[in-house]
């Protein structure tokens, strides 16, 4: 820019501090600085920010002290990075235009119907970043709670699709397969990937981080490989493999979902309007044709009856057919976690000796993996029902998914061991009993207290799982975290809920 600050009162020189506010882009200005007193502005208010062409919308909060001047502004870091400006460089701040689209949520909020462009202008802001994270948080109150119509469910994930990159990959099927989540362990897909791909099939697996659980496919896949691949770094591992397993988010498929995630999560709130959306626009734009969707149903999970699983079943079909996906539900027990760790770098661990065919691997993992695995199998190849799950063993056990997940983590940039946790605390049984259920939802909250999954290496491991015989004294878990701090806190809960897992039927 050729003009300087003296020159012009609505132009200020950035001065970075460091601050890390996630997803949403925050400005720091001074109390006393002239442009927050000539334009009106007070904290939360919100500021278009334009540089070297490009412009962002930020959220204002106001500094006092010594960290800046009046004639400074500073950015949360995922502001600097939507930018794209540097320490020093001078930025216009001018008021946004109206957020027409947000009369659209307030609509909703009372009970109107939306139309699709109604839909598509709020996404579209969503995605432009127009939202603020109080603004984000009302749109997933609204659309939450059975409170959209199929059309109006439909229109959503078109829009979600739309608003975003496609991946087209010239021929079919292009199998994937997704769980709803809900289920701490379950984490399936790195060994049905590698089995389907060695079969044959094409399989580009575009995963998520985690929203409400200790760790998403993508946070586990990441502790043995890297995950975060551009569009043409995906197509060189598909073309070469077959199968990928990336990170969504890094490829703007279907952006909106990652913003909107980035508000579930500190609500801890994943509604299934919302989840089906979120699935079925990302697989979508992924190029997938046919999909296998893992629906776990049990007390504690996301879905916990047989009633609420015929909904979303009945809701996910619905929105896959009228999109042009085929879709095929697998409804599996989630009465208790899977495998034996919670956590990514503790997952990836079961998942490598499931593959590798170790005496101990988990049996439930194992089992479950190939039945889902032979379900994307039957449904896209051509063979018969109730064949493909053997067909999935006979992969697994020759060692044909081990070197195919071997290919796809060097074809991805390289593979490495997972880490493991400076500090662990083994939790034994106070008395005699036979544990008879687990709250899945609160022994997530143990590993997220560890510090899964920003630390890789925290969470917990399981030593007793449904109908084991426990004495005082034996082992029920092991909590593993990175500071001792957070391996206190994760203990601490426990303490205070001793139901989490309960013997013979009682807390």
């Amino acid at each position: 820019m050729p003009r300087h600050a003296h020159q012009d009162p609505n132009i200020l020189r950035l001065n970075r501090l460091g601050i890390d506010t996630y997803r949403e882009p925050v400005i720091y200005m001074t109390a006393d600085c002239p442009v927050c007193r000539s334009e009106g502005w007070t904290a939360e208010a919100r500021i278009q920010l334009s540089y070297n062409g490009r412009s962002i919308i930020a959220t204002l909060n106001v500094v006092t002290g010594s960290l800046l001047t009046p004639e400074e502004v500073d950015l949360s870091e995922i502001g600097w990075q939507m930018l794209g400006a540097r320490d020093g460089d001078l930025v216009s701040l001018e008021h946004p235009p109206p957020l027409e689209s947000l009369s659209h949520i307030r609509a909703k909020v009372f009970g109107h119907r939306l139309s699709d462009s109604a839909i598509k202008s709020v996404v579209s802001d969503i995605v432009d970043g127009r939202y603020s994270a109080i603004e984000l948080a009302a749109f997933v109150t609204a659309f939450a709670g059975g409170r959209l119509d199929l059309d109006e469910l439909v229109a959503l994930t078109r829009a979600m699709t739309s608003t975003g990159e496609r991946l087209y990959w010239g021929h079919a099927p292009i199998v994937d397969k997704h769980c709803v989540g809900g289920l701490p362990g379950n984490r399936t897909t790195m060994i049905i990937v590698p089995i389907v791909a060695a079969y044959g099939l094409t399989m580009p697996k575009t995963s998520s981080r985690a929203i409400t659980s200790p760790a998403g496919t993508a946070d586990t896949m990441e502790t043995v490989a890297p995950v975060t691949l551009d569009v043409s770094a995906i197509r060189r591992v598909v073309e070469r493999e077959g199968a990928c397993i990336v990170w969504g988010g890094a490829v703007q498929l279907s952006p909106a979902d990652d913003v909107i995630i980035s508000v579930e999560r500190p609500l801890d709130l994943d509604s299934h309007e919302q989840m089906v959306a979120s699935i079925l626009s990302k697989k979508l734009a992924a190029g997938s044709t046919h999909v296998v969707l893992d629906v776990p149903v049990g007390p504690s999970s996301k879905v916990r009856s047989v009633e609420a699983a015929d909904a979303l079943e009945r809701l996910l079909c619905a929105v896959g057919t009228a999109i042009g996906l085929q879709v095929r539900v697998a409804r599996t027990d989630g009465s208790q976690p899977v495998g034996r760790g919670v956590g990514p770098a503790l997952e990836a661990r079961d998942v490598l000796s499931v593959l590798r065919r170790e005496p101990t691997a988990p049996a439930d993992l194992r089992d479950r993996a190939l039945s889902l695995a032979g379900e994307v199998i039957e449904m896209g190849g051509t063979t018969p029902i109730r064949t493909g799950k053997a067909l999935a063993e006979r992969l697994l056990e020759s060692g044909a998914a081990l070197e195919k997940f071997e290919a796809i983590c060097q074809a991805q940039g390289g593979m490495r061991e997972p880490a493991r946790a400076r500090h662990i605390h083994v939790v034994d049984a106070t008395r005699a009993g036979v544990v008879a259920a687990f709250d899945n939802r609160r022994l997530a909250r143990i590993a997220k207290l560890a510090g899964a999954p920003r630390a890789p290496a925290a969470g917990l491991e399981l030593h007793a799982p449904l109908g084991t015989k426990l004495s005082p004294g034996d082992p029920v878990l092991t909590i593993h975290a990175e500071t001792p701090g957070e391996l206190d806190y994760a203990r601490a809960y426990l303490r205070a809920n001793p139901q989490i897992i309960s013997l013979d039927g009682s807390g």
